[in-house]
């Protein structure tokens, strides 16, 4: 995947991965050891008006945020797409006059697909689905981290709360997406190179909200993203998975037992290929019944089934590839 390429190209492509890393794995953790901390020094009147600041701004992520084009056109990201590549792909229109939920799938152990393709401006989005504001919402408790929680919301993140999806589907007026990993920490876990499980069977909570607003469904595949880490897979009923459970249940999200290469840090180059598929129009019924759940609900795996066998081949995968879906 260096072919080609300029050792300083290499060089900036491995620094913007290795950015991103820290920040998933470290920035969290950084900033709220910062601020306790700073309160213990002379310093403490900075932390504490910030701490007086987030409970004024609580809401703000369940708000729409703020979003700042400035930091989703970084060139930063740019580096990161080039390191694998990513890139998104468009099979069928979505009317900018509707809104959407857009499901992508796998989690895999980062979500580099996801967050490059949704979060930033460096895959297309905007120029694939003109008239569309995108928005990929993530795990609630990043917004409660003091400090870390400005940079998701700068660059669009929202919280995947019910508030939150409200605001987007009903006080933004039409043209909204709002992306969510459907499988989430659980899927994660799941995760392996060779491997695509998706974990959604019991997951119907976004098809409720999809009936409530009358917001057309959308299933996208991230081909590629299980490739980047080898995991540990542990198996279910084991120490090591109860472990996992437990911790997914208390944090809300699942720790992984990962390997990637140059120190096992960084992912492999394999290059991820998103496929956006095809609208399911969505009737708008508030108060939605358990049959009407489930029958669209079955509409989505179906064609969450159907895109991935249709591209599997073109996105690097042979043809006795599955989908399994649990």
């Amino acid at each position: 995947m260096t072919k080609g390429k300029t050792k300083w190209k290499v060089f900036l492509e491995v620094v913007s991965v290795l950015q991103a890393v820290s920040t998933f794995l470290f920035l969290g953790v950084t900033c709220s050891l910062l601020m306790f901390y700073l309160m213990f020094t002379s310093l403490w009147p900075i932390p504490t008006l910030y701490f007086v600041w987030q409970v004024v701004d609580w809401h703000t992520p369940e708000r729409g945020g703020r979003k700042t084009t400035f930091v989703r056109n970084w060139r930063v990201w740019e580096h990161l797409r080039d390191f694998f590549p990513i890139k998104l792909v468009k099979t069928a229109e979505l009317n900018p006059n509707k809104n959407y939920i857009v499901g992508i799938h796998p989690h895999g152990i980062m979500g580099f697909g996801a967050f490059t393709c949704f979060s930033t401006d460096s895959c297309g989005f905007k120029e694939l689905f003109p008239g569309l504001r995108y928005n990929l919402l993530v795990l609630v408790g990043l917004f409660r981290l003091p400090l870390f929680r400005e940079y998701p919301m700068l660059l669009g993140l929202l919280p995947v709360s019910k508030k939150s999806l409200t605001h987007l589907l009903t006080n933004r007026g039409k043209g909204n997406a709002a992306v969510i990993v459907i499988g989430g920490a659980a899927e994660s876990l799941a995760s392996a190179p060779g491997v695509n499980i998706v974990v959604m069977r019991k997951r119907k909570g976004f098809i409720r909200v999809a009936l409530e607003f009358g917001a057309d469904l959308v299933p996208a595949y991230a081909f590629g993203e299980n490739e980047l880490f080898k995991q540990v897979v542990f198996s279910e009923g084991s120490l090591g998975r109860r472990l996992q459970d437990l911790f997914k249940k208390i944090m809300g999200f699942a720790p992984c037992v990962f390997a990637g290469e140059h120190m096992g840090i960084l992912p492999y180059r394999i290059p991820i290929t998103t496929v956006v598929g095809s609208p399911i129009s969505v009737p708008k019924h508030i108060k939605a019944t358990e049959e009407e759940v489930d029958h669209f609900h079955k509409l989505y795996m179906e064609a969450l089934s159907k895109l991935f066998h249709e591209h599997k081949v073109s996105c690097g995968l042979s043809e006795n590839h599955e989908l399994r879906i649990i």
